[in-house]
């Protein structure tokens, strides 16, 4: 990821370093830039001289004492809230008063990152979504401590650079790693119950609900133990809310190494000829799948809404450029009608007695008033 970002940053014409502690792995870093400009030159999409100009304007370090004089840092390390506090108090003995030091965490608090520095104002969140050339949405993440200079810079730099940005609230998850948790937690209950396999469900979001990957498929692409651990630190985050409750398949899975394609086995088996599965094409079936998730998709929508996680818009926009939705989450509830997704949410409540179908506020009210979004 930090490669990536270092990438987006040096092709909108700025200088940079990108650091590792690790030698080898900037070495590889440089390799990987170099391939990916070759196949961009192939294409067309750049000249050999703009890649020779993109390589050249990367400086590949291992002292952070080499940060001295950057105007913005964007920190892209493992996804522990300690070393992560470490990393920034490090920083802010090394850089000048003016530079924005920002995080590229999935799902920590901003707040707490910012704690470890004196000068916590200029402390926020910048979130790219993997691959960060490739994908357009960036999450803007202020926390309480951040001064609105920092968050209106940052999000002025984001949109120079040509991304999509959105501004969400210090959240765990922040917007789309806290709305799509029903993708993949109702997907893996609904296998549990034994109501489909793996590829019927995949199938049915896919080819009647029109998402690019199915929740298996894209679990397996994450990885599984990524996934599974982002959906356990939203959990705890969330005070144990059964809303993002994780699941003992994915649980198990992770722990026997299956974690997707890169370990060569997760929910399907990628190795060499192996074969998979063909889904259950019912299509009373595949709908009976494909609405009971997209309620819950749309709920929690609505309630990142109705806790003023971000607007109404930056809702939409966030799941349809950050993780391909076919289209915003919001306006599949208008168009399905909120009272349905009331109604079946209420069904699932009764038949369940589990918290996690319970509608949000926020929907009970639109629907009593009959309202809908606009936008």
């Amino acid at each position: 990821m930090g490669s990536g970002i270092a990438q987006v940053a040096s092709q909108s014409g700025h200088e940079v370093v990108l650091f590792d502690t690790n030698a080898e792995q900037l070495d590889k870093a440089k390799g990987k830039l170099a391939k990916i400009m070759a196949r961009l030159i192939e294409k067309g999409r750049v000249t050999s001289q703009d890649s020779e100009a993109i390589q050249n304007r990367i400086t590949y370090i291992t002292s952070m004492n080499d940060f001295a004089g950057s105007g913005l840092i964007i920190e892209a390390i493992i996804e522990n809230i300690d070393i992560k506090k470490k990393v920034f108090a490090d920083l802010e003995n090394i850089v000048d008063g003016n530079c924005i030091l920002a995080s590229n965490t999935s799902s920590l608090s901003i707040a707490s990152i910012a704690a470890a520095c004196i000068k916590s104002d200029r402390v926020i969140g910048i979130h790219f979504f993997n691959p960060a050339p490739l994908m357009p949405l960036v999450e803007i993440v202020p926390a309480v401590q951040t001064s609105d200079a920092t968050t209106t810079a940052a999000r002025d730099l984001i949109d120079s650079w040509k991304k999509i940005t959105v501004l969400t609230k210090d959240t765990p998850g922040f917007i789309v790693n806290r709305v799509a948790r029903p993708f993949y937690g109702e997907a893996l209950k609904i296998y549990e119950e034994g109501v489909a396999d793996f590829a019927t469900i995949d199938w049915a979001m896919t080819e009647l609900g029109g998402f690019r990957m199915g929740p298996f498929t894209l679990m397996d692409y994450i990885g599984n133990d990524i996934n599974y651990t982002v959906t356990e630190t939203v959990f705890k985050a969330f005070y144990y809310d059964p809303r993002y409750r994780p699941s003992f398949t994915q649980k198990r899975h992770s722990e026997a190494g299956w974690f997707g394609r890169k370990s060569g086995r997760g929910y399907y088996d990628y190795s060499q000829g192996a074969t998979k599965s063909a889904p259950n094409t019912d299509t009373e079936v595949g709908t009976q799948i494909l609405n009971r998730i997209l309620v819950l998709l749309i709920n929690e929508a609505i309630d990142a809404v109705f806790l003023n996680i971000a607007s109404p818009k930056d809702v939409d926009l966030a799941m349809t450029k950050g993780v391909n939705y076919p289209k915003g989450l919001l306006q599949w509830g208008n168009e399905i009608g909120l009272s349905n997704v009331l109604a079946q949410l209420d069904t699932l409540h009764a038949e369940y007695g589990d918290d996690k179908y319970r509608a949000s506020v926020l929907l009970r009210r639109m629907v009593k008033s009959g309202e809908s979004f606009n936008f």
